[in-house]
């Protein structure tokens, strides 16, 4: 067992507060690692408030996280000790249900056992997360980072990075393809990044003009102002792909019109209130698909982040010390962060 330091909240009406627990001694492929970096997701906020009402207190959230290797299982084969590796989502899976026999482990039908507010599939202890100073986990959950690229920046695309990176290459986005990305936040702009890389003809929608500087900086084409009905009309019938992470209740019958032919509408965006049914003949009389995506498995994940690697592709970041968690939640709640707040662990350990 080693002291662990961490950041946690007691309850859903309690702010973070430091917080002190004991990491599992290694078993035979784990990897204990030193965290340096944990990006901020509006998920932490949601379980850190039980607003999803499953939450397990105390909770320490984080799951995009990026550290260096301190100590390795007697049996781990693919981790040594000074490397810089990446913990996403999620840390164990049944690993034998067809599912994870397919490296879909996110889909696991047993349950993934998350990075924080989960169970340990051995013992049952509760998963603590990134917002601490180390961290163990199984070397088969553990992910390679690109030593090119700045890790503060790479921390995000364990979570939102992936989260885009899964439904643009599952629904083929690339050159000839014309790819929508439904709000400019932390997964919108990784979305921007991601389908401008892979040669896909990209298109931002949001509803405020002061961000269309912003999205061509990032990669954008065009910018659709979406409450603008002539911007909108414009594009009828045209998208191959559109990937909306808006994360509040809102009408999708504008952007289901605007897809083309077998075109898909994928949902990542996860609001507290189900979205308003859309209309049943704007999907039949062209064939097109309303879905849903979520993160990705490890292999893609891997595979997200050598192609992030490839392009020098990270999250627009805000640093913050452990200490600022609070308000950087606040921050978030009104969209005050270009794109990612990411924690410097150093200032916890100091």
């Amino acid at each position: 067992m080693s002291t662990t330091y961490a950041y946690a909240a007691t309850d859903a009406q309690s702010k973070l507060a430091p917080f002190e627990f004991q990491r599992r001694d290694l078993r035979e492929h784990d990897v204990q690692m030193e965290v340096l970096f944990c990006g901020v997701c509006h998920s932490d906020l949601h379980q850190a408030r039980n607003e999803w009402k499953n939450t397990i207190f105390p909770v320490v959230p984080g799951h995009e996280i990026v550290g260096r290797v301190t100590n390795v299982g007697s049996q781990v084969t693919k981790y040594k000790v000074g490397q810089l590796v990446g913990v996403g989502c999620l840390v164990d899976s049944c690993r034998t249900c067809p599912s994870c026999q397919e490296g879909l482990e996110q889909y696991c039908e047993n349950g993934f056992v998350g990075t924080y507010n989960g169970n340990d599939r051995q013992t049952g202890a509760v998963t603590y997360g990134g917002y601490s100073t180390q961290l163990v986990v199984d070397e088969d959950f553990v992910l390679r980072v690109p030593e090119n690229l700045d890790p503060a920046g790479v921390a995000p695309l364990l979570c939102a990075g992936i989260t885009l990176y899964s439904p643009l290459r599952t629904w083929g986005a690339g050159p000839g393809k014309k790819v929508g990305i439904v709000g400019l936040g932390g997964l919108g702009h990784m979305g921007v990044k991601l389908a401008h890389a892979m040669g896909a003809h990209v298109v931002l929608f949001t509803t405020s003009a002061s961000k269309i500087e912003d999205a061509k900086r990032l990669g954008a084409d065009e910018v659709v102002i979406s409450k603008n009905p002539a911007e909108m009309e414009a594009h009828l019938n045209s998208f191959d792909l559109i990937v909306s992470t808006v994360a509040a209740q809102h009408d999708l019958n504008p952007f289901i019109s605007l897809l083309k032919r077998d075109g898909t509408l994928t949902l990542v965006g996860a609001p507290e209130h189900d979205h308003p049914s859309p209309q049943v003949f704007n999907l039949i009389m062209k064939r097109r698909r309303l879905a849903g995506s979520l993160i990705g498995g490890i292999a893609e994940t891997q595979e997200m982040l050598d192609f992030c690697g490839k392009h020098g592709i990270t999250s627009d970041i805000e640093m913050i010390q452990m200490q600022q968690i609070n308000e950087a939640y606040e921050r978030m709640l009104k969209s005050d962060v270009k794109y990612r707040f990411v924690i410097d662990l150093d200032s916890l350990r100091k």
